[in-house]
């Protein structure tokens, strides 16, 4: 939700200072509809934390099977496909470039999980564990699913 921080008090209705805040860039709108824009962003805000996190356990358990498989966390074949696709696929209004910036944060933070493997949540990878290390080649692009 907003912070009250974000939440000016009304100006007295009809003063220039009213007029002032009621017209968007259109000409159009008021507070109220700004407020329930905000009130739909966060609502969106919180789908999306929903499916990051969700994004992330997947991440976990792949690391988890990576790690038993003596596989490399990083896969670029793979990365490269998650990217393609979703520039490609992207109806916008978001340009490509915006999407690939914001996804190589995502597939960034779902690495570093992998890499965790499993292990309890902010503790540090283990030292013992078997090596994985970036670009030590691997079997291709993963299947994309």
């Amino acid at each position: 939700m907003a912070e009250e921080r974000d939440l000016k008090p009304a100006a007295k209705p009809g003063s220039e200072a009213d007029r002032a805040t009621t017209r968007s860039a259109t000409g159009s709108g008021s507070m109220a509809e700004i407020e329930a824009w905000r009130r739909r962003i966060d609502s969106i805000d919180d789908q999306l934390m929903g499916l990051l996190n969700s994004r992330s356990a997947c991440a976990v358990e792949i690391g988890k099977i990576k790690r038993v498989l003596g596989l490399p966390v990083y896969s670029p074949e793979r990365e490269a496909w998650i990217l393609e696709r979703l520039m490609r696929e992207n109806p916008g209004p978001l340009d490509a470039l915006a999407v690939r910036r914001v996804f190589e944060r995502i597939i960034d933070e779902g690495r570093r999980l992998e890499r965790l493997g499993g292990d309890r949540r902010g503790d540090p990878p283990r030292e013992d564990g078997p090596a994985v290390g970036e670009g030590q080649g691997g079997k291709g692009p993963e299947r994309p699913d």
